[in-house]
């Protein structure tokens, strides 16, 4: 009986308190046994932030971009990269590696905003997160990139959702082999500068805390 009330009690009391923070927090990540231990050193990461957006992606980028410099990693960004025209329209496979490889990436990281209301993907924090197997877009990068890309290049997709849920990939830019993933969950972020003053920070530290960087 006192158990319950004081679930009834605290746990309101903290989702309240976690509400008005604003703070990114991990809800799990993933690396993948089959490349593990990381032989590879990665050093020039190419940053492939899944939004329509222009403004929104350049910025998320930069901010990834200035986080692995200060690990002394590269990043090598799809705004620099993808034209608007080439946007407008999934591009093929080839076209998409070809332009990416010419940059000189070793790997590449995708950002994916997860929405909570329609988003499948959700992974309670008390459940080991793992990309699933059975989902065809876990593949590889462009199985990845092709399954979200009607949904996040649609204009209605983005909606003023209270919590964001958002999914980063780490694939060998040479096999596309998906080398690990995390889920951030971010509650009232209110701008998209408040989110990229924790988000980066976030994610890389727990590259490296998961092996998948090297520091």
């Amino acid at each position: 009986m006192k158990r319950t009330i004081y679930w009834k009690i605290i746990l309101p009391v903290s989702l309240i308190l976690f509400s008005c923070t604003g703070a990114t927090r991990i809800t799990g990540s993933w690396v993948n046994p089959e490349t593990q231990p990381v032989k590879q050193d990665y050093h020039h990461i190419f940053i492939a932030t899944m939004t329509k957006h222009a403004i929104a992606r350049a910025q998320t980028e930069n901010a990834l971009s200035a986080e692995l410099k200060r690990f002394n990693k590269r990043g090598l960004k799809s705004s620099d990269t993808f034209t608007p025209a080439l946007l407008e329209t999934l591009p093929a496979r080839e076209e998409l590696l070809q332009l990416i490889q010419q940059t000189g990436a070793d790997a590449i990281l995708t950002t994916s905003l997860l929405r909570t209301q329609s988003e499948t993907r959700y992974v309670r924090s008390s459940v080991k997160y793992a990309p699933v197997p059975a989902y065809g877009w876990y593949r590889g990068f462009y199985a990845y990139y092709a399954h979200w890309y009607p949904m996040v290049y649609d204009t209605g997709y983005y909606v003023a959702d209270k919590t964001y849920f958002v999914e980063s990939n780490l694939y060998d830019a040479r096999t596309e082999k998906l080398l690990w993933s995390a889920q951030t969950a971010t509650v009232n972020p209110g701008s998209l500068e408040k989110f990229l003053a924790e988000y980066p920070g976030k994610v890389i530290a727990q590259m490296m805390r998961d092996g998948v960087l090297k520091p």
